[in-house]
């Protein structure tokens, strides 16, 4: 079948291709690439989640955390949060030099998020096209944008999802619904809106869920020009030739978050590009140890594989001597109240003697055993906490009066904010977080990048352009 082609798209009053650069989280995306992707003739998108700051040399500034209470580290979190946005928008909005646009991404779920994007917006008037947003429900996403004249671009998952953001508030301010962003759950990188009814081990085809999600846009009277953008799983344009054009779907634009990682513009470390090229196929897992509480999907590494093997290392007791919970443990806990069962009791007993020798608990009155080592460093980050998010399962943070989830803070999850930091400024990748889509294992199997060729924004862009 030869490939349709996309055509140009209007959008914050010019025409530009419906190709959007993902906003990946933590500096994975910043000015060098989002500008060049809008010079490109594309949506470039700056990363607004805790983005760098430089100095009068050029150097990125570190975020380092003085503040004695996690409420005064949290305020300054948002400090460098705007801080960094800004700069990243104003280096960006140059770099593209009038062609395509530019937006910014948020997470809902972040600390401060609300807050974040006033400061973002109030100091980028011009700049900033648009504003897409998920991992949440974002239901005052739509009264800031409207309040700033930029588009708002809703990230969801389904068309129920969508349904409950119109109803609820988008309704009030459709003249800035700029586009509603569709992310596959099983494919996409980083967070996801993977729901409670959906089977995390079965993916479903995009094509019915997105012609649900129009129907729905349909039934609240938007437009077929307001696209949806494919979002998850998309490599080569020509896969999604019966998408274009088709009067099922409407206006249908492309994003792409794994891809931009692997061009010369980007700004994640060279170690991490490296590894990029080495993913296998399956090599990505869909996971729930993030501290946000979501699905999320990253690379298997070492990383992973510890997080896997601690919450393996779990076993459930009871405060009482009641049903099956006959023994008392002996190994990695301090007092006498812990009771479990006799097998449980046998591979605590050999975890230990692994070297595995402190028992943590987590919310669901269950032990995982670490090693001193971990829990140190278990400990430390929890203790670090900054906020980072609107709750923590970790740390037990939450951004309320209490600052308290009033849970348990969860030992078989990590700081994400100190692994996504780390990995972005020249940490190991094998030791952090390493987020991707399930697609980029094609980094290794695309004729493209063949002989180690890393293209730049541009020769992606029109690479892309021609369906590969």
């Amino acid at each position: 079948m030869t490939f349709k082609g996309v055509r140009p798209i209007l959008y914050g009053g010019r025409e530009v291709w419906p190709l959007i650069e993902g906003g990946k989280g933590v500096a994975a995306t910043n000015h060098a690439s989002s500008g060049a992707w809008a010079a490109a003739g594309g949506i470039g998108t700056v990363s607004a989640v805790n983005a760098d700051s430089y100095d009068a040399l050029g150097n990125v500034i570190p975020q380092t955390y003085s503040g004695r209470t996690r409420r005064d580290r949290h305020e300054e979190l948002i400090d460098y949060a705007i801080e960094g946005a800004v700069e990243q928008v104003k280096r960006a909005y140059d770099i593209a030099g009038g062609k395509g646009a530019i937006n910014i991404n948020v997470l809902w779920e972040m600390g401060g998020a609300q807050r974040i994007l006033h400061g973002v917006l109030e100091r980028t008037k011009g700049m900033v096209a648009g504003v897409t947003c998920g991992a949440g429900m974002p239901y005052k996403l739509s009264e800031i944008a409207a309040q700033y004249g930029v588009y708002y671009l809703p990230i969801v998952s389904s068309g129920r999802a969508f349904r409950a953001l119109w109803k609820r508030a988008y309704s009030k301010a459709p003249e800035w619904l700029g586009a509603v962003v569709y992310e596959d759950p099983w494919l996409a990188g980083g967070h996801n809106g993977l729901s409670n009814a959906e089977d995390p081990l079965k993916p479903e085809d995009p094509y019915p869920r997105v012609k649900a999600l129009r129907d729905v846009m349909r039934d609240g009277g938007i437009s077929d020009e307001v696209p949806i953008v494919m979002a998850g799983g998309v490599w080569f344009l020509r896969d999604w030739n019966e998408w274009i054009d088709n009067p099922e779907l409407g206006s249908i634009a492309f994003q792409f978050g794994t891809r931009p990682l692997l061009t010369q513009e980007s700004p994640i470390p060279q170690q991490w590009k490296d590894k990029l090229t080495q993913i296998e196929p399956g090599g990505v897992l869909l996971h729930q140890f993030s501290p946000t509480g979501f699905y999320s999907s990253a690379v298997r590494n070492p990383f992973l594989n510890a997080l896997e093997a601690r919450s393996q290392r779990q076993i459930a007791f009871s405060t009482e001597h009641v049903g099956d919970h006959q023994c008392q443990l002996d190994v990695g806990v301090k007092g006498k109240n812990f009771w479990v069962t006799q097998g449980d009791l046998m591979r605590a007993r050999e975890w230990y003697g692994l070297g595995f020798t402190s028992a943590l608990k987590t919310p669901d009155n269950t032990l995982v055993f670490v090693t001193e080592e971990e829990k140190a460093v278990i400990r430390k980050d929890q203790t670090d906490c900054m906020g980072c998010l609107s709750q923590c399962s970790f740390s037990s943070w939450m951004d309320s009066e209490t600052n308290s989830t009033g849970r348990l803070a969860d030992p078989r999850s990590f700081c994400i904010q100190k692994t996504l930091q780390d990995i972005a400024h020249g940490g190991d990748p094998d030791d952090n977080l390493m987020f991707a889509g399930h697609a980029a294992y094609k980094f290794g199997q695309d004729p493209f990048y063949s002989n180690g060729f890393v293209p730049t924004v541009k020769q992606l862009v029109d690479r892309i352009l021609t369906g590969d």
